[in-house]
């Protein structure tokens, strides 16, 4: 059985006792939220990790996007992507690889990694030959090779149909289509005629999923990728296909979560979340930023964290990354430490905003140390230790109780030396009064 079939029949497996363990929670609670289909297990039966939960109530989780193109392609370099994910805080890991030698990058990155792993099957089917002339039976193929392989989740563009693109078409989009999966099934669908066979044969995938557990994560295809094209009739017209989807989903006994925009401005992300939620079912929301703004390459990891706070704020479970590489090239070793990095404060900001257990003690202590001025404390919770510990060490104050900014006009140092002085004034009057 999967997560949500054992949920609901009342068993509570061993995955969810390791996500409430994790999350503070009791296990009948955890199991309950994955029976109502408001909290995943991404888990495939073939691919051994301690389980990670995404959803309601739970700790906002983090993906880090990495694989090789076919201008790039270096394994080690990807299994060094990998566990700098990992390393830095990472929930999970998507393998977006789009070059040769897809199985063997695939089978590696699995073997090595401890937690989820995702991929977009559609991208190997368009890597091993033309998208115009693929054959759907290919694409079956290929996802039931990945879920074979231990995928935890795949992210298939199903809500992409003939229909929701023609809505698309319609609606005088600035950039178009931006998703990959979704311009290849598009273009496919456009050339042959054809509807998606993703959506066609739709109870088909889920039987694939669901023998190997793999968790379905229905794909924005059509997500707006300028923020002039935010809240479109394209991207709500997938949104209402998606949400009957996943409600056949469930009825087949495959966990499923929802993938979301984009590039959204500030005004419109929390519309986007609650919109989601009310139509989805409370299926858990994977979220791409959102980006807030159009003209900051170079550092889009900003943007996409501003969004992703807010959006996490009101309710979205799962952040995907965005690094300071997007819209400009592949992202190396370092952009992967700077994507994960700025998306974890953006998962906990929200997760501050949503009262989930165990962020504000993280957040309080932290200021406790501060306050303390207790330097080694303050390294141990930073999210970088390493980066925190070197910008002190490395200042004109490095041996000092304060930091280079203040100096002797430190005001937690004159703060504390205050407190002090008032507590030994009262101690030496208490004493007085009692000789």
């Amino acid at each position: 059985m999967t997560q949500l079939e054992s949920a609901r029949k009342g068993i509570i497996t061993r995955q969810m006792i390791e996500v409430a363990e994790d999350e503070g929670l009791e296990p009948e609670f955890v199991r309950d939220l994955v029976a109502r289909g408001e909290v995943v297990i991404p888990r495939n039966i073939h691919h051994e990790f301690r389980a990670i939960g995404v959803g309601k109530h739970l700790r906002t989780k983090v993906n880090a996007n990495i694989g090789a193109s076919n201008f790039h392609q270096f394994l080690e370099e990807e299994v060094e992507k990998l566990y700098t994910a990992i390393r830095f805080g990472a929930d999970s890991v998507m393998d977006l690889s789009t070059g040769t030698d897809l199985d063997r990058i695939r089978v590696e990155l699995l073997s090595r990694c401890p937690v989820m792993l995702g991929t977009v099957p559609i991208y190997q089917v368009a890597a091993e030959g033309s998208i115009l002339k693929m054959d759907p039976e290919q694409l079956f193929e290929v996802i039931e090779k990945q879920a074979q392989q231990g995928v935890d989740f795949m992210t298939l563009h199903c809500g992409v149909t003939r229909e929701t693109v023609r809505r698309l078409r319609n609606h005088n989009r600035i950039e178009g289509i931006v998703s990959r999966g979704g311009a290849l099934l598009a273009a496919w669908m456009e050339r042959t005629g054809k509807e998606n066979p993703l959506y066609e044969q739709f109870d088909r995938v889920c039987a694939i999923l669901r023998e190997h557990d793999v968790t379905l994560s229905l794909g924005d295809g059509l997500r707006p990728g300028a923020t002039g094209d935010a809240t479109d009739r394209g991207q709500i017209a997938e949104l209402l296909v998606l949400g009957e989807l996943a409600q056949r989903a469930r009825e087949l006994g495959v966990q499923v979560m929802i993938e979301g925009p984009g590039h959204v401005p500030l005004d419109q992300i929390e519309a986007n979340v609650k919109l989601e939620k009310r139509l989805c079912g409370g299926a858990p929301f994977y979220v791409l930023g959102p980006l807030t703004c159009d003209v900051a390459p170079g550092y889009d990891h900003i943007t996409g964290a501003i969004g992703g706070a807010i959006s996490a704020a009101a309710g979205t479970d799962f952040l995907c990354y965005i690094t300071p590489a997007e819209h400009l090239r592949l992202p190396d070793v370092d952009d992967v430490r700077e994507g994960v990095i700025a998306t974890r404060i953006a998962a906990h900001s929200g997760d501050l905003v949503k009262g989930v257990r165990g962020a504000k003690m993280w957040n309080d202590q932290m200021s406790r140390y501060r306050k303390a001025l207790n330097w080694q404390g303050m390294y141990a919770l930073a999210m970088d230790p390493d980066k925190a510990r070197r910008y002190k060490e490395e200042s004109e104050a490095a041996g000092s109780n304060v930091c280079s900014m203040c100096g002797s006009l430190c005001s937690i140092n004159i703060d504390n030396a205050s407190i002090k002085f008032a507590k030994r004034r009262e101690a030496e009057q208490a004493g007085a009064h009692a000789g």
